[in-house]
């Protein structure tokens, strides 16, 4: 390593990312250190202070070290910070930041609920984010009553995972979105979303009462997932992914309140008549059980094609109705024409029941009539 240019030694060195090994590098040489200010990622683990009896506070090693950075362009903290702490290192390197990665369930805030500025807050400071990634949000009582707003103009890829989220609005500010996963709120809205490619919005903890989008001429991939969504959300979302390609549907239940309540009907060739360029599909349970009902296949007839659709997941709980799901299953491969996979999965079925039997006996001979496309799990 002694022979090596100091270009070439700088881009050896700049490769490292872990924070420990970073620090051991700086104790190598002073020549070492001087090539350590060239690093582009800085990944401090959930373990980092583990064992540590330095003089400095987390907060403050973290803020030292970034500050000897030229040009950080990657900051990824999985260990204990407080808002504070994370205020003063975006204020030295937020400018050059692209990505900007944080594990936000810590100690620190759980013991300083009320903490000044909050974590949430200080994000601002790195305009130039490209991707932003927060695991673990927990909001304190106040923040819960107010709308959260997310302003960064060139955030391209966005993951958030709140809980303890309760009816607080996420407002996300960001043109240039083209990824966005939001996992435990209730109420989102997207000013802007004409570059929005993929798009997931799961609550497994609550309700999914409105989400406010603009159109999404660009979506490929919709991922709707809870126990609970009011019906004028998954209606809106289905209406603005008429482009989508790959549309996976696990939400259990709708209604607007309290009470769970099931999918009303949906025809069968209104749906796919509105996502035509639909290749793969993901149902599960209550949006198949609403394809399947009395009335979903009236409006089928010999011109009617599924041209675009390649692969369906499906996920099937009961055995109610099985006449109508085996029709609704037939129908799916008699008109996409492009069918290539059809995956059925049985799931916490409770086998006493009186029409599961019968049920079982009919899927296992629609599989075994078109077993080349369909399988059975």
């Amino acid at each position: 390593m002694d022979s090596l240019p100091d270009a070439v030694l700088q881009f050896i060195l700049s490769h490292i990312k872990n924070a420990r090994d970073v620090a051991a590098c700086n104790c190598v040489s002073k020549r070492w250190k001087e090539s350590m200010v060239y690093i582009k990622t800085l990944y401090f683990p959930r373990n980092s202070f583990d064992n540590y009896t330095g003089d400095y506070g987390p907060d403050e090693v973290v803020r030292r070290m970034v500050s000897t950075v030229v040009r950080l362009e990657e900051l990824i903290v999985y260990s204990p910070f407080s808002g504070s702490g994370l205020a003063s290192w975006l204020s030295l390197v937020g400018p050059s930041l692209s990505q900007l990665q944080l594990r936000m369930d810590n100690l620190v805030e759980n013991q300083a609920s009320h903490e000044s500025p909050s974590k949430l807050d200080c994000i601002g400071a790195a305009r130039n984010l490209e991707s932003l990634i927060l695991w673990g949000v927990l909001l304190t009582h106040s923040q819960r009553a107010r709308s959260i707003s997310i302003d960064l103009p060139h955030l391209e890829q966005c993951k958030l995972d709140f809980y303890g989220v309760g009816d607080c609005l996420l407002t996300l500010n960001s043109p240039r979105i083209e990824s966005l996963e939001v996992q435990g709120c209730s109420w989102i809205k997207v000013a802007e979303s004409k570059y929005l490619k993929n798009l997931s919005i799961s609550n497994s903890a609550g309700r999914v009462y409105v989400v406010d989008f603009g159109n999404l001429p660009a979506l490929e991939f919709l991922s709707m997932r809870g126990v609970q969504w009011c019906w004028d959300a998954i209606c809106r979302m289905l209406k603005l992914s008429s482009e989508v390609k790959h549309l996976f549907m696990k939400v259990e239940f709708t209604g607007d309140f309290e009470a769970l309540q099931p999918f009303p009907e949906i025809d069968f060739v209104d749906f796919f008549n509105s996502h035509p360029k639909l290749r793969k599909f993901d149902i599960h349970g209550a949006m198949f059980a609403a394809l399947c009902q009395k009335n979903s296949l009236k409006h089928v007839d010999s011109e009617f094609m599924i041209s675009c659709l390649e692969e369906v997941v499906i996920t099937v709980r009961s055995p109610l109705n099985a006449e109508q799901k085996i029709s609704t299953l037939e129908s799916l491969l008699k008109y996409g024409t492009n069918l290539r996979r059809m995956v059925i999965k049985i799931l916490q079925m409770k086998s006493s029941h009186s029409s599961a039997d019968d049920f079982f006996d009919e899927v296992y001979r629609f599989s075994c009539m078109n077993q080349e496309i369909v399988r059975i799990q």
